[in-house]
């Protein structure tokens, strides 16, 4: 398979040396680009991927006829907080 190529990109020459001072030894300003945009298009696949989760739950959610109040879960969270008070002072002795 033949490689491809990305369009050149201009940006300020402020830019560039920003860039070029934190190329590794040995690294090109060539390899640094396109580690950069693998990183970035791995990163927005994740994201992706990410929001579809919470969309499906979310539509899980509302077929299933919703799920805790707000209030049922700040109880619960306050029962857990509650709870860790306690066994702290009981590992204190207080």
């Amino acid at each position: 398979m033949r490689s491809a190529t990305f369009p050149p990109i201009r940006v300020e020459p402020e830019v560039r040396a920003e860039v070029e001072a934190v190329l590794r030894d040995g690294e090109s300003l060539t390899q640094f680009i396109e580690q950069a945009v693998v990183a970035a298009a791995a990163w927005r696949r994740v994201q992706a991927e990410f929001v579809n989760r919470g969309e499906a739950a979310i539509e899980r959610w509302k077929q299933e006829g919703g799920g805790r109040t707000v209030d049922e879960v700040m109880a619960g969270l306050q029962g857990r907080l509650d709870d860790a008070k306690r066994r702290a002072a009981e590992r204190t002795g207080r």
